[in-house]
């Protein structure tokens, strides 16, 4: 299987080469390898591995441990290698050239392209974190692996966001800036294996999907949340 595995290293010649044969050693078959961050003589590294099995993880990070300096962030499973920007643009062109579905496409492929496991368009009410209770979310469109009922996390974003929630899930929210229509990416816990949260590469990332679309679909997006509201639970 595919496996995501973040790394926190010092950015320093030699520490990549040791992680890369820890890997190597430990079982790892590596397919790419993509910087997300060099800052202050440290540097944040996704690795996408090939792996025998999701019981021998913990050998894995047991290796990795064991170089000075280096901190697993996360290990998941990947649907495959990191994506490039160039295939975002080849989704947005899918988005204008089918606007009528252009909101589901955008949801169904958002998950592939940031290593998560579902995506979910959703109409949040301004008061839905209020302590008061507010509206709760009506969702637009879910990618076929959202859960049901769909729990997303009590925040109402007026900008792009990273969020964890106390039960470990790592969220990434956008919003498109109308009728409170919010794009909502998640990566959950499965043990043995513990996500990372989302970097503000990727957040960044989906904000400029989720503005490129707004600009695009237009007033369809203002149709979103239209119909019956689907249950959901904050976390």
């Amino acid at each position: 299987m595919l496996l995501r595995v973040r790394v926190t290293l010092p950015d320093r010649p030699g520490t990549l080469g040791q992680v890369a044969r820890t890997l190597g050693v430990s079982g790892a078959d590596i397919v790419q390898v993509v910087v997300l961050e060099r800052l202050g003589g440290r540097a944040v590294d996704d690795f996408t591995v090939v792996w025998p099995g999701a019981g021998r993880v913990e050998r894995l990070l047991a290796g990795l441990a064991a170089i000075p300096g280096v901190r697993v962030d996360g290990v998941w499973r990947a649907i495959g290698a990191p994506t490039t920007t160039g295939q975002d643009a080849e989704l947005l062109a899918q988005v204008a050239a089918n606007p009528t579905d252009g909101l589901a496409t955008l949801v169904d492929a958002v998950p592939g392209l940031l290593a998560a496991d579902w995506a979910v368009a959703a109409v949040v009410p301004l008061d839905w974190a209020s302590r008061d209770g507010g509206g709760r979310p009506t969702v637009g469109h879910a990618s076929w692996k959202a859960p049901v009922p769909l729990r997303l996390p009590e925040v109402t974003p007026l900008r792009p966001r990273a969020v964890t929630t106390a039960g470990g899930g790592h969220f990434a929210l956008a919003p498109f800036g109308r009728a409170g229509l919010v794009l909502v990416v998640a990566r959950e816990q499965s043990e043995p294996l513990n996500p990372a949260a989302f970097h503000s590469t990727e957040v960044d990332r989906l904000a400029q999907l989720v503005r490129a679309s707004a600009v695009i679909l237009g007033d369809r997006l203002d149709l979103v949340g239209s119909t019956p509201p689907v249950a959901t639970t904050g976390s």
